[in-house]
């Protein structure tokens, strides 16, 4: 079932965005050469807890950590770990979540360490520019197929995979409600937003072919050919005329320079 919120709601879904993009702007100053994701963790559960929320993550269907961080060739769901070192020219994609007022908050960005290959740069880029795309599609009357479609085409239009195992989500008082919103699919199709639909919308964009492999540890995806993949994700709520975006990456991006 598809939950409409209040405007009540959707401000305090928004209250949970910002401290998510927050929370990501500061480990993003702590995502250098010798750090390990591990570190990083530590990082953003203390920073969650100092702001009056919980790890939204941490434990969920028995997650460990209270963020997912995926290296390189790591799509989604990388499980922090004191073996996993950044090094210069990474990629690191960052997932987080948080839990306060009764909503939950989740966002993800990646990030590059130093200087990455142009390749790379160009692979963040045109991600974040499908992401941004498929948000455009975001308000009511159009439907999930519309924000699949803009997302799918623009990737696919550099011969970039899109994901398909995986998907954005709607997002409220749980971390995944319906309905799914895919990363293909066609215009036109999929259920109809409404004014007050709360979702996530998140390109998994992989610079080779979309095929993906689920690693042993139970959460681990990358992909199948070990060639890098890019993430990011907003929270957005659906208005008449527009999307209305609850996580805010200038936040990010101004404390990076």
């Amino acid at each position: 079932m598809i939950y409409l919120k209040t405007e009540e709601e959707i401000e305090l879904l928004r209250e949970n965005n910002i401290l998510v993009s927050k929370t990501l702007a500061e480990v993003g100053r702590h995502i250098k050469p010798g750090v390990t994701t591990k570190q990083l963790d530590r990082i953003i559960e203390d920073f969650i807890r100092s702001n009056g929320a919980t790890p939204a993550f941490l434990g969920y269907q028995g997650y460990p950590a209270s963020a997912c961080i995926s290296v390189n060739e790591q799509v989604v769901h990388g499980i922090p770990s004191d073996n996993i070192v950044i090094k210069e020219g990474d990629i690191v994609s960052v997932d987080v979540g948080t839990f306060m007022k009764g909503f939950v908050g989740d966002s993800a960005y990646t990030f590059a360490v130093g200087e990455v290959a142009e390749e790379v740069r160009q692979l963040l880029e045109v991600t974040k520019e499908a992401l941004y795309r498929g948000t455009a599609q975001a308000k009511a009357g159009n439907r999930v197929g519309d924000i699949s479609a803009a997302v799918q085409d623009y990737a696919e239009s550099f011969g970039y995979g899109v994901v398909r195992e995986l998907e954005g989500h709607g997002l409220g008082r749980k971390m995944h409600e319906e309905p799914g919103v895919p990363n293909y699919g066609l215009r036109g199709r999929g259920p109809l937003l409404k004014e007050g639909m709360v979702i996530c919308i998140e390109p998994m964009i992989t610079m080779g072919n979309r095929a993906i492999v689920f690693e042993r540890d139970g959460w681990t995806v990358r992909t199948k050919d070990r060639k890098p993949a890019a993430h990011f994700e907003f929270a957005v709520a659906i208005r008449k005329n527009g999307p209305d975006v609850l996580t805010d990456f200038s936040i990010i991006e101004n404390s990076l320079r």
